[in-house]
């Protein structure tokens, strides 16, 4: 539906760990306004440049477009059998109808994957297929997109009134389980499914998010579908070139004890080119998903660490099934 019902929310007043201010205050009810009554919303004044999204825009597309050989030089062992790596890299198009890049943290090493020996923590040698400038303005992007990431999180620790230097028990560089990934449409000939709600021709089928928050760039051509939870019906998230897309995910979800639900989003069917950038905000893999950590009056009992949390969530999304 054309109707626009993602709010946006200039952040940038909580972006020096100022929250206490009065427009501060009035950016911290308007996100939980939007995270209790739709799960999505886009925000303005995050810090990225235009200039830095063009960039990574750039690289995503110089990677889709190299050579089937080069690009599968990044494939996990599923589809290239002389590598190593079985959560990160390329996954192709045949899998879910859409080509994928999955990018951890940048600052983890070869030595320090084989050190912390976790199945997630991974060392992807994209050296093998992207050039160092390339591979600059994706280390750049993720510390960016990081540090927003962790301002967003600490606004839901203040709406709790907790500390927000609490956010640093959840997400660690290098512990942490965030993933940069890239989606590539090809010309898609067919959709990846047909809606058994309304019919629709889908080219990404209906599904919520696994961590805390997803940041998303989307490209003009858009096609990202959000399920309204009251009337159940679609709604467009229209393209906003000075926003990023923010969602709710399980993980918030359960910390939140269901305030903050994730939400049902899908992506149309279209047959033209186009690409979007998730980064998807997870904890720690060692991180103890328990509900006290925001909430009050509620015993702290032995909990999940977050790392057989997302285990548990990835086991629906075919391009992990390895």
């Amino acid at each position: 539906m054309k109707k626009n019902i993602i709010p946006t929310i200039n952040i940038s007043s909580i972006l020096n760990n100022d929250f206490n201010s009065a427009k501060s205050i009035k950016t911290l009810n308007k996100i939980e306004k939007a995270c209790v009554n739709i799960g999505f919303f886009q925000v303005t004044g995050h810090g990225i440049s235009q200039k830095n999204i063009k960039n990574l825009c750039s690289v995503g597309n110089k990677f889709f477009t190299s050579s089937e050989k080069n690009k599968k030089k990044l494939s996990p062992k599923k589809w290239n059998l002389k590598n190593k790596n079985i959560y990160r890299g390329y996954f192709p198009s045949d899998v879910n109808g859409k080509e994928g890049l999955d990018i951890g943290d940048l600052k983890v090493t070869k030595k320090y994957a084989n050190s912390i020996k976790n199945q997630y923590i991974e060392y992807l040698n994209l050296n093998r297929s992207i050039n160092k400038k390339s591979i600059k303005i994706l280390s750049n992007y993720f510390d960016q997109i990081f540090f927003l990431g962790e301002n967003l999180f600490k606004c839901i620790i203040k709406l709790y009134d907790k500390n927000t230097n609490n956010s640093k028990k959840v997400f660690s560089r290098l512990k942490t389980l965030s993933t940069l990934r890239f989606n590539y449409y090809p010309n898609q000939t067919k959709p990846v499914e047909i809606s058994k709600q309304d019919g629709v021709p889908l080219g990404c089928e209906t599904h919520v998010d696994s961590g805390v928050f997803t940041i998303l760039y989307q490209d003009k051509k858009g096609g990202l579908q959000v399920q309204n939870r009251k009337n159940k019906k679609w709604y467009d998230v229209p393209f906003n070139k000075k926003a990023l897309v923010v969602n709710t995910g399980r993980a918030l979800e359960y910390l939140s004890k269901g305030k903050f639900k994730a939400t049902n989003h899908r992506v149309l069917w279209n047959k033209s080119k186009r690409m979007s950038i998730p980064f998807f905000f997870e904890p720690s893999f060692d991180f103890k998903m328990s509900k006290s950590f925001l909430n009050k009056n509620v015993a702290s009992k032995s909990a999940l660490i977050y790392e057989k949390f997302l285990k548990q969530s990835l086991k629906k999304f075919i391009e992990y099934q390895r």
